[in-house]
């Protein structure tokens, strides 16, 4: 028993040490600031975009960045049931980045297509719609974020 014990908080103490941190821990140690946006497109993406982007607006860091973001959401039907009732949804979300510093400019794409079940309830339907969006802005302003911190500018 007293071996076990032992044995156990030693394991403990060289797990516990093992050096793990989460890549984004901290989200604002970032090397550069976006200074201007411009939106066009889907309201609805654009906000969650610039509520996620908005944490890396400050004048700090010498990188600094004008973005111009044009969002694109489809809705299309997938499939049918035998009554010509509507089953399955593909979501279609684009967003287009347009990056400018100085005379530099970089364009970058990103999609991203989900299916969705259609749900007899309207309101829980948009409720997953406006997730699935909240979702993709979420990782269209996170890949966004990694492109600029990897972007060199002369």
């Amino acid at each position: 028993m007293y071996k076990k014990f032992i044995l156990l908080i030693f394991l403990f103490n060289i797990t516990s040490q093992c050096g793990f941190s989460p890549i984004y821990l901290n989200k604002l140690n970032v090397n550069f600031s976006i200074t201007s946006m411009e939106l066009e497109g889907n309201n609805i993406i654009n906000n969650f975009l610039k509520n996620n982007l908005n944490q890396y607006k400050n004048d700090k860091y010498n990188k600094k960045f004008q973005i111009k973001i044009i969002t694109n959401y489809k809705k299309n039907i997938l499939s049918k049931n035998k009554s010509a009732e509507t089953t399955n949804y593909e979501l279609l979300f684009e967003t287009v980045f347009e990056i400018r510093s100085g005379n530099t400019l970089k364009i970058i794409n990103f999609s991203e297509k989900e299916i969705m079940e259609n749900i007899s309830d309207d309101f829980e339907e948009q409720k997953n719609e406006r997730i699935s969006m909240q979702n993709f802005a979420s990782l269209a302003s996170k890949k966004l974020a990694t492109e600029l911190s990897i972007l060199n500018v002369n």
